[in-house]
C-alpha cells in the first residue's frame, strides 16, 4: 500500500525542504534548503531516515493533514502545540499516525519553522538533486496548498539507540547571534555598532534574509558614494544597505549582491537566527576567526 498525506489546511507557509542543492553557486542556484538545519536533521535521525531525506517546514504553525496508511511522525524546531486525532503529541519524539487521522499544528509560542519529519521521508521529483523549495528562485515544489498529497518514501536506517546531540528549543526573548568580520567591515564608520545596537526583527523578514531595524549603520567617509561590484553571498551575511538596516542572509538568499557585508553569523547561530520571530530583538557579538 501506498503511504501518502493530504494537505487539509497548509497554514501561512509550508514547504518540502532537504539539506538544498550543493555546488550550483557558479550558475546562479543558490542551495536553499530547511532554514535550520540542526532540528530539520534531528527529526530524521529521531525517525531513523537515511541523511537528507525530505520533511516539512512549517511557517508559524497552522497545517492540518491526514495520513493514508499508517505513518511515523516526528515534530522539531520551534514548538507548535499539535494533536493527532483530537490527543497531544509529543515534540521531538516519534508518535503514530494511524490511517484517516489528521494531525493539526497551532501557532508556536516561541520560534518560527516547525519540521514535521516523517519515516521513510517524502518520495518527491527532484530538481538538480534535491527536493529543496527555493523561494528566491522557484526551484522545487511549489508551497503547499489545500487538497495535495504527498507519497511518503520508503529511505530507513536502523533507529538510534540515543540521540546525544542537544538541539536547544527557540527562545522567546533576546537573542545573541555570534558573527565574524566580514569582507567589506572596513568600509563602516563604527563596525562596532553592529554589536552595540539592539536590532528588532522586521515583519519583511523572510527566507531570503532577516531585515533588522535600529539605529541606522553608517559607512565611512572615503566609502560613503562608492560602488561596489556584486560579490558572491553566503547563508549569514549580514549586508548593510545605504539605509544602513543590516539584513542577515537565510536559505534563500541571492547569490550575489552589491551592497557591502559587514560581518558574517557563524554557522550554528544561523539555526537560531531562523527561528526569530517579527518583533523578537536580537544583539550581535563580534568574535575573531
Amino acid at each position: 500500500m501506498t503511504r501518502r498525506v493530504e494537505i487539509i489546511e497548509p497554514g501561512p507557509l509550508t514547504l518540502v525542504q532537504d539539506l538544498g542543492r550543493v555546488g550550483h553557486l557558479a550558475v546562479g542556484v543558490g542551495r536553499s534548503g530547511a532554514a535550520d538545519v540542526g532540528a530539520y536533521l534531528l527529526g530524521g535521525r529521531l525517525l531513523g531516515n537515511v541523511r537528507g531525506v525530505a520533511a516539512l517546514e512549517v511557517t508559524f504553525g497552522g497545517l492540518r493533514l491526514r495520513a493514508s496508511g499508517d505513518l511515523l511522525a516526528c515534530l522539531t524546531g520551534a514548538h507548535a502545540p499539535a494533536r493527532v486525532g483530537g490527543r497531544p503529541v509529543p515534540h521531538a519524539a516519534p508518535f503514530a499516525i494511524r490511517d484517516g487521522q489528521e494531525l493539526a499544528l497551532g501557532m508556536p509560542s516561541s520560534g518560527l519553522r516547525t519540521y514535521v519529519s516523517f519515516r521513510g521521508g517524502l518520495a518527491m521529483p527532484g530538481v538538480l538533486g534535491s527536493l529543496a523549495s527555493d523561494t528566491m528562485s522557484g526551484l522545487g515544489p511549489e508551497p503547499l496548498r489545500a487538497g495535495q498529497t504527498l507519497e511518503i518514501g520508503r529511505s530507513t536506517e536502523g533507529f538510534p539507540h540515543v540521540d546525544v546531540a542537544a538541539v536547544p528549543p527557540p527562545s522567546g526573548g533576546p537573542v545573541e547571534l555570534a558573527v565574524l568580520p566580514g569582507p567589506r567591515r572596513d568600509w563602516f564608520a563604527r563596525p562596532e555598532a553592529l554589536a552595540q545596537t539592539p536590532w528588532c526583527v522586521s515583519g519583511r523578514s523572510d527566507r531570503k534574509g532577516i531585515r533588522l531595524d535600529g539605529d541606522p549603520i553608517e559607512r565611512h567617509t572615503r566609502w560613503s558614494d562608492a560602488e561596489l561590484p556584486s560579490e558572491g553571498m553566503v547563508r549569514g551575511a549580514i549586508q548593510v544597505p545605504p539605509n544602513g538596516q543590516p539584513v542577515l542572509f537565510l536559505n534563500d538568499h541571492p547569490v550575489t549582491g552589491g551592497y557591502p557585508v559587514i560581518g558574517v553569523v557563524r554557522t550554528a547561530d544561523v539555526d537560531r537566527a531562523a527561528q526569530l520571530q517579527p518583533g523578537q530583538q536580537v544583539r550581535f557579538r563580534w568574535e575573531q576567526r
